[in-house]
């Protein structure tokens, strides 16, 4: 292309107009730097543009709890605990008088104390008042020795299987066998304690409740999340792993409620990762995740009791280590037996669910349960809210209260990682401060944080804390 313009030989006084060639070039070079820029677009990433602080978080999720009546009501020892027979085995049974250990357990009651374990099938009873005498057949000792933990594995254990009718009848054996004992006339009695509910152990819970689903007080399972020997630490923070549970939920309260609708069911023994744990990962404050989410959900889905293996071992599963020094799953124990009690509401949130996608499943990385706050704690009058949040995000996230906790007083309990270790760490800080014991008798005062009325609560990334919302007088929560 090319553009002709004719010049005057001699140029006009400063008072007269531009040339009229000089529009037209000006057009011209105007088009072709357009042109020069729009053939780059495609080779070049676009700019960063410099965003406003929290543009990121520009979603305000508002959040409100159904008040009236409770969705669910757990039992009050929900949070229980369980010690493994290899404590008498490896000869740790002495340490159980530790004042520093007795401590800690009181910390954490009211609760069931389940003794039992894969141990448990090769422990021998024995009579010390009569050891010769004999009842002419299987006693109560042979069955409970004999039926203890999970039993669609004894083919693998002792070489032969067992199935759900079968495993049914010893149950009703045993039963009648302790009526007529004045020591046990009044006993509970609870199973099949089943393992993972795949295919063939849910067809040996079914023969199993068919036969026997009126004689146990309670149905219980085991639930363990993860592989110990290959986990890593960022295995915590998915949450398909944390929905395990759910499903297993879903399956075990559709067999009981074919058979015995209403039965309670117990989650007898749950651990974040096989194997005996993984030192630095299931005894560290990632673990805490899973934990925390494990109440929540089984709360939240009627499952009545559940049982922490282990509280107190060799392993790295448990709650308190070998030097007796309480580990960030204790004191998150010790968080929930001091604030949550045992009514389940409702949450409504507005703001958080994203558009769904076909074939996509959305798993919030954001949870948020909400009970009654635990009579028990006289800081709080009845009446009063404990929400507990996990937030997986990178980044921080905003929750207002709305409705019935719209400008409510709110006491802030935020758990963190302690140590340049983050989340592989075994300490921790409650509201910025270490959570240590004060010595083998005391246990630490847990300072809330006080918020003001109205306040955003702000989560931050990859932690998670307890929010009491004060004298929200919830008639859910007023009386027991």
């Amino acid at each position: 292309m090319r553009v002709l313009c004719a010049f005057p030989e001699a140029m006009p006084s400063s008072s007269s107009r531009p040339p009229a060639c000089l529009a037209p070039v000006a057009l011209f070079l105007a088009l072709l730097l357009h042109l020069f820029l729009s053939s780059q677009a495609g080779d070049r990433r676009p700019l960063p543009v410099d965003r406003a602080p929290g543009l990121k978080e520009k979603t305000l999720i508002l959040l409100d709890v159904s008040t009236k009546n409770p969705v669910r009501t757990v039992h009050e020892n929900f949070l229980s605990l369980q010690l493994d027979p290899s404590i008498i085995h490896d000869g740790w049974l002495d340490f159980l008088s530790s004042k520093r250990l007795v401590t800690l357990a009181r910390g954490l009651s009211p609760a069931f104390l389940r003794f039992g374990g894969k141990r448990t099938d090769f422990l021998q009873f024995q009579n010390l008042r009569n050891p010769a005498k004999s009842r002419g057949g299987p006693g109560p000792d042979y069955y409970l020795k004999n039926y203890e933990d999970e039993p669609n594995n004894y083919r693998t254990m002792h070489g032969r299987a067992v199935n759900g009718s079968q495993l049914g009848k010893d149950y009703i054996q045993l039963k009648s066998l302790l009526q007529p004992i004045r020591i046990y006339s009044r006993a509970s009695l609870y199973g099949p304690n089943i393992g993972r509910p795949r295919k063939n152990v849910i067809a040996l819970l079914d023969g199993f409740m068919k036969v026997a689903g009126s004689t146990v007080d309670a149905v219980t399972w085991q639930h363990c999340y993860i592989d110990g020997r290959v986990v890593k630490v960022m295995d915590f923070l998915k949450t398909r792993l944390l929905d395990t549970l759910s499903d297993q939920i879903r399956k075990i309260q559709k067999v009981v409620n074919t058979y015995t609708p209403g039965k309670k069911i117990w989650l007898e023994g749950v651990v974040t990762t096989s194997a005996g744990g993984t030192n630095n990962l299931s005894d560290s404050y990632a673990a805490g995740f899973l934990w925390l989410n494990t109440l929540g959900m089984l709360a939240n889905q009627g499952i009545d009791v559940v049982i922490r293996h282990s509280f107190f071992d060799h392993g790295f599963n448990h709650l308190v280590d070998q030097n007796f020094n309480p580990l960030p799953d204790y004191w998150l124990s010790l968080l929930y037996k001091r604030l949550i009690g045992p009514k389940v509401l409702a949450v409504h949130v507005a703001g958080l669910q994203r558009k769904p996608r076909p074939g996509r499943v959305i798993r919030d990385k954001l949870r948020i349960y909400a009970h009654c706050t635990s009579h028990h704690n006289h800081n709080y009058v009845r009446g009063s809210i404990t929400l507990f949040i996990i937030n997986l995000h990178r980044s921080r996230k905003k929750i207002k209260l709305a409705g019935t906790l719209r400008d409510k007083l709110v006491h802030q309990y935020l758990l963190q990682p302690h140590g340049q270790e983050g989340l592989k760490s075994k300490a921790v800080q409650l509201n910025g401060q270490p959570l240590v014991m004060v010595d083998d008798g005391t246990l630490p005062e847990l300072k809330p944080r006080p918020l003001r009325a109205g306040r955003t609560l702000v989560i931050p990334p990859v932690t998670m804390g307890f929010y009491v919302v004060k004298n929200v007088n919830a008639l859910a929560c007023r009386y027991r």
